[in-house]
Formats: structure tokens, sequence, C-alpha cells
């Protein structure tokens, strides 16, 4: 996280890493946890990154928490980009970056992920969460976000 998106390490402190499977789970470090090792659990936390082919993916909810404090491989997008890219459509973008991952950033907010190469980007963000930011449905008219900011009741 501190290497491609320039989010310090002590932002971190405090949280310890669980692996289960191809996912790692983010959770405040406490005092239980030890006593916690006993018991059969099958969730905890926040899922903060998956095994993806060979690579390590942050995942969306953990952009979104922590993706503010991101100071490298960021994309801010405008409203039309944040719609191009809800329709399956790159966008253009020219960033000093090698090829990765980039945080989406939406009026300062972090959105999640988007795949950069070759000077575009794909969206990485869930369709869920793209049809929320977009909001409603957008052949009736109707839009759940208020005014102007997709996304602006949060993902």
């Amino acid at each position: 996280m501190e290497d491609r998106f320039g989010i310090p390490r002590k932002v971190f402190e405090g949280y310890v890493l669980l692996r289960k499977g191809k996912s790692w789970w983010l959770l405040k470090d406490s005092p239980l946890l030890e006593m916690a090792r006993r018991l059969k659990i099958s969730l905890a936390g926040m899922r903060a990154f998956n095994r993806v082919g060979g690579f390590i993916k942050p995942t969306t909810r953990l952009i979104q928490v922590f993706g503010k404090k991101a100071r490298k491989a960021v994309l801010e997008i405008s409203k039309d980009q944040l719609y191009r890219l809800a329709s399956g459509e790159r966008i253009e973008a020219d960033l000093a970056v090698e090829k990765g991952y980039v945080i989406l950033r939406y009026k300062g907010r972090a959105l999640g992920l988007g795949f950069y190469a070759n000077g575009t980007v794909l969206s990485q963000l869930p369709k869920k969460d793209l049809k929320f930011l977009i909001g409603g449905d957008r052949s009736s008219g109707q839009h759940t976000g208020s005014g102007d900011s997709p996304g602006s009741r949060g993902p």
C-alpha cells in the first residue's frame, strides 16, 4: 500500500491481517484476539486483499476506507468519466505510474480501483457500486443520488 499508493504504513498500525484461503481480512488488534484463536471463526473484520492470479489486489472497501490517505497512483475522475467507466469504457489518463491498479477518486472521495495500462484506465469497481454511484434508473430519469454528485450518499 505504501509502495504503490503512498499510503503510510503507520495508517495500519493497530490492525492485524488474518489470512483465509486467497483473502486477507483486516481488523483492529485487540488482546481478545488471542482468546478467539480457540474458536472456529468464519469471518472477521473487513476483507482487505484478494489473490488474483499472481497479484494481491486491495478490495474496493479497503480503498474506500483508506484511499483518502493515498498520495500516488490516484486518478481524480469527472462525472462524465465515471459514467463512461460505468458503461465499461476505458478512459484516457496520463499517469506517472507503472501498469497496475490506481485509486479512482470522484470529488476527492476514493471510490475504488481502476486498472491502468497503456495510457488508459478500466474500472475495477463492482457493478453494484457503479449502479449506486451513478444513481437509479437512467432510462426513467430517476436518480437515487442527490444533485450533480454521483454517490453523494456513499457506497
